[in-house]
């Protein structure tokens, strides 16, 4: 996502880009193509409100940029109620298209090895950078990467769900279209049910870390085991709460819990399980899924798994251009900065691309105020957070400074992030419009 998008606002302002890409001749745990731009985890970005949501914001500011990343998710979305989901697959074949035929870009396929020391560079390799690089990085910034595990959901064929106890109902039948009141498809569990799912959840097999692994979980994408190890009603309260959901199979009984699947595919062949990733293996996998209400025959398109992913302390190592202090010639941008997120990536990968352009242009690179949600991000991982107790982060409204006047508090909330959105949207084009190349 970074990459891609570094890419694409580069060579927008004119500037001549060679993207690299070690796939498809050097693989990674998670991806199975060569495709620039693959979605590995969710099919989600998550929030599209851009008055109330901070990522919602950050899909603002990035239309606003003209942004490769959010305009291809657009042209690809799937019903998803508030959220932007999108077609993976035909997503990812769209952005290498638009990649491969701009006149200013050029894709080599090989991995890049050790840091260059000659020309400008953006280091975009994400969570799953190559060992070899990884260990360039660490060489050169004097310490050992932090790194934490991430992990993904399970992916099921749709024609293998029982659609007798299932149902299509998104939670509190939000959205403006019937389609997107019915993005999601809705397992329930009884109290019975739901307390034998978690006793199997916590017996079942999981994959094991070798030892001397320390790296931690990012808590926006837990595994469930993990969650369910916090105590027995942490699902029920977190991806499997049943609150604003109604089963038209037996409308009287309120659900215990309920298991949400989301549309994966235009096709609507695909749905992944939402906030499943798991640790499990595979054998144990398809026998505790197995255990939801409806999924008792589900036939799975991708197992879940997880894998460690790589990240630099960035108030550290960084500048506030996104530049390595000890070799600025190379800047650094996405999931490798101590962002999370598919959006926050992208936006990185977009601020990177536009303030190498900038400086090779000559030009004064001021990086966006902080009022705005890309602002916002780049002041955090470059400065604003603890360098001792870094980790990584999703955009938020906490990461912004606040405006004066607003009521503080839950029943302000509604007021304050409209102030926020409101305030950025002015602050975001001022800045697009102050940094737009004169070359």
């Amino acid at each position: 996502m970074a990459g891609s998008e570094a890419a694409w606002q580069a060579a927008n302002a004119g500037i001549q880009v060679v993207l690299h890409e070690m796939r498809p001749n050097v693989g990674t745990f998670a991806h199975q193509t060569g495709l620039l731009g693959e979605m590995v985890c969710s099919n989600s970005f998550r929030s599209d409100d851009d008055e109330q949501n901070a990522v919602g914001l950050l899909h603002w500011e990035m239309r606003a940029a003209n942004g490769l990343i959010m305009a291809t998710a657009e042209k690809h979305r799937l019903p998803a109620g508030g959220a932007l989901a999108v077609d993976r697959d035909p997503f990812a074949q769209s952005v290498t298209d638009a990649l491969m035929a701009h006149p200013n870009i050029s894709v080599e396929y090989g991995e890049i090895t050790d840091l260059p020391r000659d020309g400008h560079w953006i280091i975009a390799t994400g969570p799953l950078t190559s060992g070899d690089l990884a260990q360039s990085i660490a060489a050169q910034t004097g310490a050992e990467a932090l790194a934490f595990f991430d992990a993904i959901a399970p992916i099921i064929y749709h024609d293998s769900i029982d659609m007798s106890k299932a149902w299509m109902q998104s939670r509190y039948d939000k959205g403006e279209t019937e389609e997107e009141r019915t993005a999601y498809l809705n397992c329930p569990m009884t109290k019975d049910q739901y307390e034998a799912f978690i006793d199997a959840l916590l017996a079942a097999d999981k994959t094991e870390f070798k030892e001397g692994e320390t790296a931690g979980y990012f808590d926006g994408c837990l595994p469930i085991e993990v969650m369910a190890e916090r105590g027995r009603e942490t699902l029920r309260f977190g991806p499997m709460k049943p609150v604003g959901l109604t089963n038209p199979h037996d409308p009287d009984t309120k659900a215990y819990a309920v298991v949400q699947l989301r549309r994966d595919n235009k096709l609507g062949t695909l749905y992944n399980i939402v906030g499943f990733q798991t640790k499990m293996k595979y054998g144990a996998q398809t026998e505790v899924l197995r255990m939801i209400p409806g999924l008792e025959n589900a036939s799975f398109a991708r197992l879940g798994g997880i894998h460690r992913n790589t990240f630099l302390n960035s108030p550290t190592f960084l500048d506030d251009q996104m530049r390595l202090r000890s070799q600025p010639n190379v800047r650094f941008a996405g999931q490798i900065t101590g962002v999370e997120g598919y959006v926050e990536s992208a936006a990185m990968g977009l601020l990177a691309g536009r303030l190498a352009v900038a400086e090779i242009n000559g030009e004064a690179a001021t990086p966006p105020p902080p009022t705005t949600a890309t602002g916002a991000l780049i002041t955090h991982i470059t400065g604003g957070a603890d360098a001792k107790t870094f980790q990584p982060m999703n955009v938020n409204f906490g990461l912004f400074p606040p405006v004066e006047g607003l009521k503080a508090g839950r029943r302000g909330r509604k007021d304050r992030y409209k102030a926020y959105t409101d305030r950025a949207k002015v602050d975001w084009q001022d800045w697009l419009d102050s940094s737009a190349p004169t070359a």
